[in-house]
């Protein structure tokens, strides 16, 4: 493993590509789930809400692992491990905005689930070429 960004791999972290984020489950079992996201130099920001699953899955376990596969090349898999660092609330569901338009949703409105919808700000520490 390693605290750096393996050679050749940094393009997967700045292109809308959507990766599996893998986290613990309260009861001890593994639950991933895809999710759209970004990546500012040193965390990745995702949007979720408050009632569901993995949202439960980070509080009791903040420890996560993502991993992003190239689409046009399959071979190329770059894992990130870290931990949950902080949530921030979404007002009015701009990131989620944000994400929408990253992806290319560019007729995406605000979420039906907006009164629940936060930014989840994961803290990478370790990058893993697969």
């Amino acid at each position: 493993m390693n605290s750096r960004i393996p050679s050749g791999l940094e393009d997967l972290l700045h292109r809308p590509i959507v990766g599996v984020l893998a986290t613990v489950a309260p009861d001890g079992t593994p639950d991933q789930s895809p999710m759209r996201f970004t990546w500012d130099g040193a965390h990745l920001r995702m949007s979720h809400t408050i009632p569901r699953r993995k949202f439960t899955s980070l509080q009791a376990n903040p420890n996560y692992s993502f991993v992003i596969t190239d689409p046009d090349a399959p071979a190329r898999v770059l894992e990130t491990r870290g931990w949950l660092v902080t949530v921030e609330g979404d007002q009015d569901g701009k990131f989620y905005a944000e994400l929408a338009e990253r992806y290319g949703d560019t007729a995406a409105g605000p979420p039906d689930d907006i009164d629940d919808r936060v930014v989840l700000i994961l803290d990478t520490t370790r990058f893993v070429a697969k």
